[in-house]
């Protein structure tokens, strides 16, 4: 896939796109929110959340890839976000693997579900064979996600001062 590319993976219940500037109340609501952050250093304030849309918007131009929101398909119902980015880890670059779901919408599969399309699209769009996701040692619904779409191989790090498991898996 060339850099700028506009397609995003889809899956029969979810729908993820590009962010946009339009998305900073939901994408502000959803990094604002002290349930979903508890595993992050702090809850994002707004500024912080328009950073974290310029952040993806400059990942598709220059990768074609970043963190998507993810809406329901029946509704148009934002669920959060999640998608690919590039991570250093142990000085190689790596493929991660990220997502956030609102709250209220936790529990339905719906991460686990995008994360899947997100590995199949690194796989079969980017021509991506080995992914990761940095998690919270306590975070274990997020765990769990990870070892659903195969990535099983595990590894102790600490990244900006906190501990953290390396999951990944060639996919």
């Amino acid at each position: 896939m060339l850099p700028g590319s506009r397609t995003a993976p889809a899956t029969p219940r979810l729908l993820l796109r590009e962010m946009t500037d339009a998305d900073l109340d939901d994408m502000a609501a959803l990094l604002g929110d002290p349930e979903v952050m508890r595993h992050y250093p702090a809850p994002k304030r707004r500024d912080e959340a328009q950073a974290w849309i310029d952040w993806n918007r400059r990942l598709y131009r220059e990768r074609g890839f970043g963190l998507w929101v993810v809406v329901l398909r029946a509704t148009g119902e934002f669920v959060g976000d999640c998608g690919l980015t590039p991570q250093r880890v142990d000085g190689v670059e790596e493929v991660e693997v990220g997502y956030h779901i609102r709250p209220a919408l936790q529990g339905n599969g719906y991460a686990t579900e995008a994360a899947a399309a997100c590995r199949d699209f690194a796989r079969d769009t980017l021509g991506v064979h080995h992914l990761i996701a940095i998690i919270a040692p306590a975070n274990v619904p997020s765990l769990r996600v990870a070892t659903k779409i195969g990535l099983t191989r595990e590894r102790r790090m600490v990244v900006s001062g906190l501990p953290r498991l390396v999951r990944s898996g060639e996919i």
